[in-house]
């Protein structure tokens, strides 16, 4: 998995990317990253690429011009190479990103990442290069610098040898649309609290059930949106129905 990461602050990308599971990814070459100083293509002897917003208000805008020729600077590293790419604009009006767009994204040979600063950017720098529009979520913040690095993450992970025990992708949270089980490790108690007796038992097949009551547990009372999709077996159905009869036990009592 290639990356090339357009922004005006080259080191927050570079510190964040050279650290823990991404650091030894790049090193091993599963993943590499190229980070590129939106500032280089400046048109002016000040390396301006900032300019007050056409109708008024209050910030800035950056130029379409340097956003421009920064983006073919990108595709032609990629072009070099006869690859195909996308390139993906951070922005609160971008489809939400999920673990699914994570999936999708890995199957790309080259992912371009455009961070915006200011108020944004000009739109006509947009309507020539953008391929796609990522939001992190319903918030805001200072530039598109950090949801970009979330989502190399995100998807860093699913890229075979990243992760040293592959299996932990398919393991996590989100998958099936369901969140992680609880985990546990030594000590057996702490602070009075003991690891659930299953987990110590060697048995991989309750284990393996254990986890799973667990993730539609959790689902279902701290994400109900999210199970709502989850597809229910045979075995989910008849434990979630012990356990809601269950509830209504120990609440009439």
């Amino acid at each position: 998995m290639n990356y090339i990461c357009l922004t005006l602050f080259k080191e927050m990308v570079e510190n964040c990317m050279n650290t823990s599971i991404m650091g030894r990814a790049r090193e091993a070459g599963l993943i590499s990253l190229d980070v590129i100083d939106i500032r280089d293509f400046a048109c002016n002897k000040h390396n301006r690429v900032d300019d007050y917003p056409y109708g008024g208000g209050a910030g800035m805008v950056m130029q379409a011009e340097p956003v421009y020729k920064a983006c073919e600077a990108a595709r032609d590293k990629v072009r070099a190479r006869n690859e195909s790419c996308r390139l993906i604009y951070l922005s609160p009006i971008g489809r939400p990103f999920t673990q699914k767009i994570a999936e999708e994204l890995a199957k790309e040979e080259n992912l371009i990442f455009l961070c915006g600063h200011y108020e944004g950017i000009d739109e006509r720098a947009l309507e020539l290069e953008a391929d796609d529009y990522i939001s992190l979520g319903d918030f805001v913040l200072t530039g598109g610098e950090l949801p970009a690095i979330c989502i190399m993450d995100a998807v860093a992970r699913l890229v075979p040898g990243v992760l040293n025990n592959d299996s932990s992708a398919s393991d996590e949270s989100f998958e099936g649309n369901t969140l992680e089980y609880p985990q546990y490790t030594r000590p057996e108690e702490f602070m009075g609290k003991k690891v659930p007796e299953v987990l110590l038992s060697g048995h991989h097949a309750n284990i393996e059930r254990w986890r799973r009551n667990q993730s539609l547990l959790r689902t279902m009372e701290r994400r109900p949106d999210l199970f709502e999709k989850v597809e229910l077996d045979k075995k989910d159905r008849k434990f979630l129905n012990e356990h809601r009869l269950e509830n209504n036990l120990q609440a009439k009592d």
